[in-house]
């Protein structure tokens, strides 16, 4: 099993209080290097990750880790559901979501409610459809947030999970490397006030157990027909299951 890797290299706090902090801090500078860094292209992944729910037509949908809520904007704009819930432990986040929100008039199809990924509050065989979005590597206990989702998700709906993975071909493997350990940092650093979420990245992504790995730990917590989609030869990975 591979180590934790956490946001900060302070003991006291859990994972889960420092991925919390970190996004607080972040908050207002997130949306503008998110789009920066991926030069835009995760706006493009996140609208492949969405339309695998096209025919689905989930009308009832779980947006777990929302952050801006940045996904679940695009989720309404190409599925049209009746209703997304946004779920996020990071308050500041949320306020930028709910800013969002209201700006776009959006209140009664998209409402965000704090909450922890590995203890959802809501009932089982409750949402058509859940979706995470860059969530699941900053989870404390990825198997339990996995079930969870799988609990909350009705017989038959289905989980999509967006997420960084790691490139084996050369030279994009090299290129990732080079661009997520060192200018992404920099970049962070010099644009946001918290420049240790940009090493962070990296250093989660690196930890994470992606590709056949994920699959399994999605088999495991009882999800059936599970399937990984890399993307851009494997920078990203989309991942789905169904309950």
């Amino acid at each position: 099993m591979s180590k934790t890797v956490t946001p900060y290299q302070n003991e006291g706090a859990t994972k889960k209080e420092q991925v919390a902090d970190m996004f607080n801090n972040i908050s207002k500078t997130y949306d503008f290097l998110n789009h920066f860094l991926s030069l835009g292209i995760d706006i493009i992944w996140r609208k492949i990750a969405i339309n695998e729910l096209k025919k689905d037509q989930p009308q009832y949908i779980l947006d777990v880790a929302t952050g801006t809520g940045d996904f679940a904007f695009e989720s309404l704009k190409i599925l049209k559901p009746k209703k997304i819930i946004g779920v996020d432990i990071s308050r500041g986040m949320l306020d930028v979501a709910e800013q969002k929100i209201a700006k776009r008039g959006l209140n009664d199809q998209f409402e965000v409610r704090m909450g922890d990924s590995e203890k959802l509050l809501f009932d089982a065989n409750e949402f058509d459809a859940v979706t995470v979005a860059y969530g699941v590597r900053n989870f404390e206990h990825l198997e339990k947030g996995l079930a969870d989702i799988q609990r909350v998700l009705r017989p038959g709906g289905k989980a999509v999970v967006l997420e960084f993975s790691k490139p084996r071909v050369f030279p994009v493997k090299q290129l990732y490397n080079f661009y997520f350990n060192y200018v992404t940092p920099a970049i962070g650093k010099l644009f946001s006030k918290d420049s240790r979420a940009y090493t962070y990245l990296p250093e989660s992504v690196a930890a994470f157990p992606d590709g056949a790995d994920f699959v399994a730990l999605m088999d495991k917590v009882g999800f059936k027909n599970t399937k990984q989609r890399p993307l851009a030869f494997g920078i990203c990975s989309i991942y789905t299951g169904v309950k």
